[in-house]
């Protein structure tokens, strides 16, 4: 008894070193309730890299077009505005929205007509002068396959993918998978391999501000739970990941989501469920991290 209660005020304490060369710095805080965290479900929040909009996953929203979409807010005069459903959205599910590196498109996931198989990975352009985007392009075959491809995320420099699938073989169920952009291609995606993927779901990676840690959501406890990890590349490989803290991860729900915005390199987002401060079935969280 006297452990457990000291390993209690451990965690509430304001500084957290979780795992590695990450510190966490205070508690979890509710991402902009009633404007983007809802009584609904949002997921997977990502901010173009200057700052003026941010774009991320419903479930269940009203005036969407099919029940996974994607929605949109833009900063004037330094406040957000109201969410509305982006143009590229289809009758089908949409999610999962990630800016390019330089703010001149969005990668996405889509189930929609043509794919090459469930949900694939798409990109669309973004004008920043007329402020409108074009029609999406699905990746190719290099980067979907007849499963399911999620969680796109691109690295500062724009020359590396990273995302999830359970259609290009791999360890387990959603394996964690990595690209490279050359001569204006990508190429095939190949498995990130171990310590990183595991027999279960590993999925929604996110890199970090110093490019070479990441923080992503596995089932790998098993238990039908699913925890952030982060993990750090040194010599030529991810070390072994280590779990996050209760304070960051949940006890009963799901967490996952990662993300981070250009312009809060401190920062990372996620999604999770807390009784105690949510307002929705799944909503959107930030806590601010350092690494050293």
């Amino acid at each position: 008894m006297c452990k457990t209660f000291l390993f209690v005020l451990m965690l509430s304490a304001v500084s957290l070193i979780t795992a590695q060369n990450i510190k966490f710095i205070g508690k979890p805080e509710l991402v902009l309730p009633h404007l983007v965290s809802t009584e609904k479900s949002e997921i997977k929040l990502t901010f173009s890299p200057d700052g003026t909009r941010m774009l991320w996953g419903t479930i269940g929203w009203e005036n969407g077009i099919g029940g996974w979409d994607i929605w949109e807010s833009v900063k004037e005069n330094n406040q957000w505005g109201k969410p509305k459903p982006v143009s590229f959205n289809s009758s089908s599910n949409d999610f999962d929205p990630c800016f390019s590196f330089d703010g001149k498109g969005v990668y996405f996931f889509s189930n929609r007509e043509g794919g090459f198989g469930g949900d694939d990975i798409y990109y669309v352009p973004f004008d920043n002068k007329t402020k409108t985007y074009g029609s999406p392009t699905n990746l190719g075959e290099n980067i979907n396959s007849k499963g399911d491809e999620w969680g796109p995320v691109i690295s500062d420099d724009g020359n590396t993918l990273m995302f999830c699938t359970d259609g290009r073989g791999g360890l387990g169920k959603h394996d964690i998978f990595t690209s490279k952009f050359e001569n204006g291609n990508w190429l095939p995606a190949v498995s990130i391999g171990e310590p990183i993927n595991s027999p279960l779901d590993d999925f929604d990676p996110a890199f970090l501000s110093d490019g070479k840690t990441i923080v992503f959501a596995s089932e790998r406890a098993g238990n039908d739970a699913v925890d952030l990890y982060v993990s750090e590349w040194k010599e030529n490989k991810y070390s072994t990941p280590v779990i996050l803290n209760s304070v960051i991860n949940s006890k009963d729900f799901w967490d996952f989501g990662c993300s981070v915005n250009p312009k809060e390199r401190n920062v990372l987002y996620y999604n999770s469920h807390n009784p105690n401060n949510g307002v929705g079935k799944v909503d959107v969280y930030k806590i601010k991290y350092v690494i050293h």
